[in-house]
C-alpha cells in the first residue's frame, strides 16, 4: 500500500493473492489492509490538506500534468501489469492509458474554472460565492479498468484541493499500486493515498470514517446501496454513485443494418469480455430486420479471437476472477435450459484449469421479453440479448421497464426517430448510430438505480467541492434586502 507516500503493509500482516485469470497462476501478494490501516491512511489525508487546499489551483493542475507525463512515460507498463491482473487484452489497455493521460489533463485545464459569483448586495456590501474542497475523499474504484480508473477517478478531487484515500478492487489492485507509486514521486506525502483489500473491511470502513467527508464509487447497485447506509451512520456525508446497467440498444426499421451490426458487438464491450457498466446488453431490433440481423450478428461475434490477454491479435481476454466467471456460467447455464432463449453464437466456456475464459454469447429471444435473468439482471460478461419489436411505443416502454437506467443506444436514419427517442429513453448517456463511445468533457451517470451524480466533465470537478456564500458591509448604513 502507498500512505504518506511510503510503502507499507498491513498492520498485521495479512496479504491477499493476486491470480493471473489467463493462467489460474499466483503472480503476487498484496496487503490486505485491516481498519487500522484505513484510519493510518486517512489520518495521512487529513494531514495533507490544509497545505494541498492552500497550494495554487495552478501548481495542483501542474503537479497533475505531471502525473500523466509519468502515466504516459510508464504506460507500457501499466498496461502488461493490467493484461496480467485484469486480463483484458492489451491492446485495449493501451487505449486506456490514452484515455488515463486525456482525462487527467482534462481536469488539469479545468483548474481555473472553479469560479464563484457574485450576487447584487445592499449598498455598502459586497455578496460572493467561492468553491471550497471537502476534505479528505474517499475514492472506491472497481476491476474493470484498474489503471484508467485508479488515475483519472482521482483528477477532479485533486484539482478541486481535496486529498485523496483510494481504494481499488481486491482482484485487481497492482496497477492503482504503480499509480500510487508515481503519485509519490510527485504530490507532497498524504495528498494521495492507496489501500488495498477488502471491500468488507477496507471499503466499509472508508466509507463510515467520520474524517472522510465526500465519498465517490463505482460498481454495483447493490455494493452502492449498502455504501449509501453505510455512510450515513456516522455523519452526514456527500456521495456519488456511478452504479450498474441493464442497457438497451434499439435499432429501428430504416437503420444502417451493417454498422447496427457492428455498433451491437462494440456497444456489448465484448473486447472487455462484457465487464462494463455501460455495455448495451439488451438490443432491441425491429422484426423487419429480425432474421437479416441476427445472421449478421452471429458471424460479427464469430470472428472475435479469444485468448491470451498478452497477445495483440486477441480481441477477448479472461474473466476477471473466479467468483466473476462462475456467475457468468451460471446465466449462461440458465440461458441454454431455458426454451425461451435461442442460442445464436458462443454458449460454451473454458476453465478453470485453463483459464477464465468464456466465449463471446449471444441469445435470441423470439417471443420478447419474459422473466428471464439475462433479461433484467446485470450479467458483467459477454453475454448478449437480442428480441423483436413491432412499434416505437412498445420499445419504449420495454426498453424503460428496469429500474436502472445508465446508457442506451438509438439506430436510425429518421431524424424525428432519433430525437424521439433521445427523449424518451430514461438512461443518463444516450448514444445515436454509435455506441460504448465517451466524449471527454461530457457528463456521465446515470438515472433510477443506476447511480447518482456525474462524472468526467466540469459537473464532477464542482462535485468535489461546497459552495460558500460570503457578504461584506463595508460601508455603514447598508441594509438587507
Amino acid at each position: 500500500m502507498i500512505i504518506d507516500n511510503r510503502p507499507v503493509g498491513a498492520v498485521d500482516g495479512g496479504r491477499l493473492e493476486v491470480v493471473n485469470p489467463a493462467t489460474g497462476q499466483v503472480v503476487t501478494t498484496i496487503p490486505a489492509a485491516t481498519e487500522a490501516d484505513v484510519d493510518a491512511a486517512v489520518a495521512s489525508a487529513k494531514n495533507a490538506f490544509d497545505g494541498w487546499k492552500r497550494t495554487p489551483a495552478v501548481v495542483r493542475a501542474r503537479l497533475l500534468n505531471e502525473i500523466a507525463d509519468a502515466v504516459e512515460t510508464h504506460g507500457e507498463e501499466l498496461a502488461r501489469i493490467d493484461a496480467i491482473d485484469n486480463g483484458t487484452p492489451i491492446s485495449m489497455l493501451r487505449n486506456d492509458i490514452r484515455l488515463a493521460t486525456t482525462q487527467l489533463r482534462y481536469f488539469a485545464g479545468l483548474a481555473l474554472e472553479l469560479r464563484g459569483q457574485s450576487i447584487p448586495p445592499p449598498a455598502g456590501g459586497l455578496n460572493y460565492t467561492v468553491h471550497e474542497p471537502f476534505g479528505v475523499v474517499g475514492r472506491i474504484v472497481p476491476f474493470n479498468h484498474p489503471m484508467m480508473f485508479a488515475a483519472t477517478k482521482i483528477a477532479a478531487p485533486l484539482v478541486a484541493g481535496n486529498t485523496v484515500v483510494l481504494k481499488p478492487s481486491e482482484h485487481t489492485s497492482l496497477s492503482a499500486l504503480r499509480i500510487g507509486e508515481l503519485c509519490a514521486e510527485i504530490l507532497p506525502p498524504g495528498v494521495v493515498n492507496v489501500v488495498t483489500g477488502l471491500g468488507a473491511t477496507v471499503g466499509a470502513r472508508l466509507t463510515t470514517h467520520p474524517d472522510v467527508t465526500r465519498i465517490a464509487f463505482t460498481g454495483s447497485v447493490q455494493t452502492g446501496l449498502g455504501i449509501q447506509r453505510q455512510a450515513a451512520t456516522e455523519r452526514v456525508k456527500t456521495v456519488t454513485l456511478e452504479l450498474g446497467g441493464k442497457n438497451p440498444l434499439l435499432v429501428f426499421p430504416d437503420a444502417d443494418l451493417d454498422a447496427a451490426v457492428a455498433g451491437a458487438i462494440r456497444g456489448m464491450n465484448f473486447t472487455w469480455q462484457g465487464q462494463s457498466c455501460g455495455s448495451t446488453s439488451r438490443v432491441y431490433v425491429h422484426r423487419s430486420l429480425w432474421h437479416e440481423f441476427l445472421d449478421r450478428l452471429k458471424v460479427g461475434v464469430e470472428k472475435l479471437q479469444i485468448g491470451d490477454p498478452q497477445n495483440d491479435k486477441t480481441d477477448v481476454g479472461a474473466i476477471v476472477c473466479r467468483s466473476q466467471y462462475d456467475r457468468v456460467v451460471r446465466f449462461i447455464e440458465a440461458g441454454t435450459a431455458d426454451p425461451r432463449a435461442r442460442l445464436i453464437a458462443g454458449g460454451d466456456v473454458e476453465g478453470p484449469d485453463a483459464g477464465l475464459f468464456v466465449r463471446p454469447t449471444v441469445f435470441a429471444f423470439d417471443e420478447g421479453d419474459c422473466d428471464s435473468p439475462l433479461l433484467h439482471e446485470e450479467i458483467f460478461g459477454p453475454v448478449l440479448s437480442v428480441l423483436p419489436f413491432d412499434e416505437y411505443d412498445e420499445v419504449i416502454a420495454r426498453a424503460n421497464r428496469l429500474p436502472l437506467g445508465l446508457t442506451a443506444s438509438v439506430w436510425t436514419t429518421e431524424l424525428s426517430t432519433a430525437m424521439r427517442a433521445t427523449r424518451d429513453l430514461e438512461a443518463g448517456y444516450v448514444w445515436v448510430n454509435t455506441s460504448s463511445i465517451h466524449i471527454p468533457g461530457a457528463p456521465f451517470g446515470g438515472f433510477k438505480n443506476s447511480g447518482v451524480g456525474r462524472e468526467e466533465g466540469v459537473e464532477e470537478l464542482y462535485s468535489y467541492t461546497q459552495q460558500k456564500n460570503v457578504y461584506i458591509q463595508f460601508e455603514r448604513g447598508g441594509g438587507s434586502h
